[in-house]
């Protein structure tokens, strides 16, 4: 069968697999007696937004600001030492939770940026990426029918997992403009089925850092109903303003049941070699730990390597310089939307903004990003794609974790609107 054109496979719900476009007729039901079917998820599942920008934009030749695949340069320590394990070797499976020096370098890195202690045998997963982390704890601790709290605007990744495995996100609204917590619409939206809490801080898209009072919120309302913490901690160092980053682990009672997610794709710049982690209390990572070796088997082995040494030898200079860079990325994009009329978000955290687009032609937010695409040659993300059906259709996602020329020259063709 031939590949739908991009345009047609946009999803209405947010990258979510359970809708098809109004314009697009389900496949008709098997003739009677054929038991060759898809699945029930499958006949409504289409590409991501993101993904569908980011094709887009290459088809066209511009730049993309849409998809957060940051583009900057690896650090030499971690692109040469896994180059190094290569000739040396390290080509075969690991351990189905990773090399034991990764998962030591993991444990130490835990220990100095937030006091937390993990045993490196039984208390930590390498995985094939954050996201592989997400459904490998998702497969082990949840159950179809049950239910997750997961906030808005959400990570479309998250809910796409949950709906996945049957499982079902209830969406929590952030308050608009500084996407601030509603602890009573958090605490209302719990019910008997409610099994844990999605929390993405420094958040996708909004680039929202949850204060130590929202974590407490969050905290509480977990030990009261003895829920799970699913804490999505992939922008850790991206942190601006002065704020500060809380791992939720650190709080009374929630090393326990806590489950840290986190990666270095963004830390090192190596989104495509697919490297994030879990630590978790060791009653729950035997469980992850097989559900990631039967859908993953293992983490590419001597991209671990170079892992490992990124968190053995880069100094604490290396992380604050992280997020002096983004913060000034972040000014000179905010700037450029201001100039183009168009308001922004101003994040603190992560590397995406939020900005309204009124002014600009189309119906949707996704028709929105076509034309800005059309115009300008830069790719943004329909914010629709974050939000539940009818909100976020005057909202554009940009990602400024680009290098300086490309970042510059989408800034100036965003100013020449």
């Amino acid at each position: 069968m031939p590949e739908l054109p991009v345009v047609t496979r946009i999803a209405l719900e947010n990258n979510d697999p359970a809708r098809l476009r109004p314009d697009m007729a389900a496949p008709p039901d098997p003739a009677p007696g054929v038991r060759l079917r898809l699945s029930e998820l499958a006949p409504g599942t289409v590409q991501s937004e993101i993904r569908a920008m980011s094709t887009e934009c290459e088809r066209m030749g511009g730049i993309n600001l849409a998809q957060g695949v940051c583009d900057t340069p690896v650090p030499p320590v971690v692109e040469e030492e896994a180059i190094a394990a290569i000739k040396a070797g390290h080509n075969i499976y690991t351990r189905l939770d990773g090399i034991g020096r990764l998962r030591n370098a993991i444990v130490q890195k835990q220990r100095r940026d937030y006091g937390l202690t993990y045993d490196p045998e039984a208390e930590v997963l390498v995985a094939s990426g954050a996201t592989a982390g997400l459904h490998a704890a998702c497969m082990a601790l949840l159950n179809p029918g049950d239910e997750v709290l997961v906030f808005e605007p959400f990570y479309g990744y998250h809910t796409a997992t949950l709906k996945s495995l049957r499982i079902k996100p209830v969406l929590v609204p952030l308050a608009e403009p500084d996407w601030a917590l509603d602890a009573d619409a958090l605490r209302a939206a719990v019910t008997p089925k409610t099994r844990a809490i999605i929390l993405n801080t420094p958040a996708n898209p909004s680039g929202k850092v949850f204060t130590r009072e929202e974590t407490e919120s969050v905290a509480e309302l977990c030990r009261e109903h003895d829920l799970f913490l699913f804490t999505d901690e992939i922008y850790e160092y991206f942190v601006y303003d002065g704020q500060r980053h809380i791992s939720p682990a650190t709080l009374e009672g929630m090393r326990e049941r806590t489950i840290i997610i986190s990666g270095f794709s963004k830390t090192f710049s190596i989104t495509g070699w697919r490297l994030g982690y879990v630590t978790a209390d060791a009653r729950w990572m035997g469980a992850m730990s097989y559900f990631h070796d039967l859908t993953y088997v293992c983490a590419p082995s001597p991209l671990q390597h170079g892992a490992a040494a990124g968190l053995e030898h880069l100094p604490p200079a290396f992380y604050a310089q992280i997020a002096a860079d983004h913060q000034s990325k972040r000014e000179r994009l905010v700037a450029a939307l201001r100039d183009a009329g168009m308001e922004p978000s101003v994040p603190v955290g992560a590397y995406y903004i939020l900005a309204r687009v009124d002014r600009l032609p189309g119906e949707t937010a996704a028709l929105k990003a076509r034309n800005l695409l059309a115009a300008t040659g830069v790719a943004a993300v329909a914010g629709s794609a974050f939000f539940r059906p009818g909100r976020g259709e005057n909202l554009l996602r940009f990602c400024f974790a680009k290098k300086n020329a490309d970042l510059d020259e989408a800034c100036a063709r965003l100013r020449r609107l």
